[in-house]
């Protein structure tokens, strides 16, 4: 900043020399905001805590019942729960080491990971060659592009007449809007007409749920949040979005044990034989009461994070089982096995993919 202000300091170009001024003050104000900006604060800290230490406890009774033997266990479904139990670990993981790199670094690791599940749903479906100039540009122009500016938003980037670029503009509709105009035109340029809606549809789809869907989780980090009094929160949106991580995957296992213990009504037997109404409405209640417990990590009131927490249930309900319904589609049992013991990235992630969108424009609109 100093080196910028005392090159152009003697310079006879007025537009320069407030070009560097700009540029210097603009890299001030960014730094001043990291600096007093919580990253892990002490209750994001508690709350890994906590779920490291339910993830041990699970993990000793995971071991007790594979060690004893006895006719009231069933040990299908003990394995069952071991395997899950892994996958979670993998994920605990995962999300921490993103977020001791910060923002730049969980922004990276989500493209990353929308990149890997794009890949998995393509795999699975059927494509020609004149798709694979769609497909790279997909993957390798779109999927970075959308995690690029949403890097870029807290930068405050100026247009030439001083306006600050608002990146969500940008990244709101980049793939639902340019991405899914250009792919049809671009299988259409191949002139490989067989077939043409269904697979442009199915790219369409692959990008909307994989990337951009799940891009607005780490979106979470850049907003700058206020209570529901309208005072600015001082905690970390780093917990928000680990708090956020936390709700879908606890709603999944709610969603299981009421599936299981009330088996009745099941919602679309040739889908899912295993989702029913129970599991729906009992799942979304209990995670609902998580989250008013865990408000605390939040910028939400106790009613408020519950609220929440029932509308990520519901969508993450709502996102396993269309990805489902596609499985069932296509013929498989699982999306991949990159994940020991739950197939496929995609199925780990099919309820982020649903519930991110919602759940960050309902924090942005109410607690922004």
């Amino acid at each position: 900043m100093l080196f910028l202000n005392l090159l152009f300091a003697q310079s006879d170009i007025p537009a320069v020399t407030d070009t560097a001024n700009e540029l210097a003050n603009s890299a001030a104000q960014i730094m001043h905001g990291v600096s007093l900006r919580a990253w892990l604060d002490m209750r994001t800290l508690i709350l890994a805590s906590v779920v490291l230490l339910v993830l041990a406890i699970a993990s000793w009774v995971a071991n007790y019942l594979t060690r004893r033997s006895s006719p009231s266990i069933n040990p299908a479904l003990v394995e069952r729960f071991v395997l899950r139990l892994w996958s979670w670990w993998l994920m605990f993981a995962i999300l921490i080491a993103g977020l001791f790199l910060k923002e730049v670094g969980t922004v990276v690791l989500f493209g990353l990971v929308s990149f890997w599940a794009f890949r998995e749903f393509i795999t699975m479906t059927p494509t020609r060659r004149g798709d694979h100039r769609a497909l790279f540009w997909s993957l390798v122009v779109f999927t970075p592009l959308q995690y690029v500016l949403i890097g870029l938003s807290p930068l405050g980037i100026k247009y030439q007449n001083g306006t600050v670029i608002d990146f969500y503009e940008i990244y709101s509709i980049m793939i639902p809007v340019y991405a899914s105009l250009f792919i049809p035109a671009r299988i259409a340029m191949a002139g490989d007409h067989k077939r043409f809606l269904e697979r442009s549809a199915q790219i369409q789809a692959g990008l909307m749920i994989c990337v951009y869907c799940l891009s607005f989780a780490p979106a979470l980090l850049y907003l700058t949040l206020k209570n529901a009094a309208g005072a600015p929160w001082n905690g970390s949106n780093a917990g928000l979005l680990f708090f956020f991580v936390l709700i879908t995957q606890v709603s999944d296992v709610f969603q299981w044990v009421w599936g299981r213990v009330a088996n009745k009504q099941v919602i679309a037997k040739d889908v899912s034989s295993s989702r029913t109404w129970e599991g729906l409405v009992g799942g979304a209640l209990s995670t609902g009461i998580v989250g008013a417990i865990l408000y605390w990590a939040t910028p939400f009131t106790p009613w408020e994070s519950a609220f929440m927490a029932i509308v990520v249930a519901a969508l993450g309900f709502a996102g396993g089982m269309t990805m489902s319904a596609i499985k069932r589609d296509r013929g498989v049992h699982d999306y991949g096995t990159l994940v020991r013991g739950h197939a496929g990235v995609l199925d780990r992630i099919d309820t982020l993919c649903f519930s991110a969108p919602i759940f960050y424009h309902l924090t942005r609109f109410f607690f922004t």
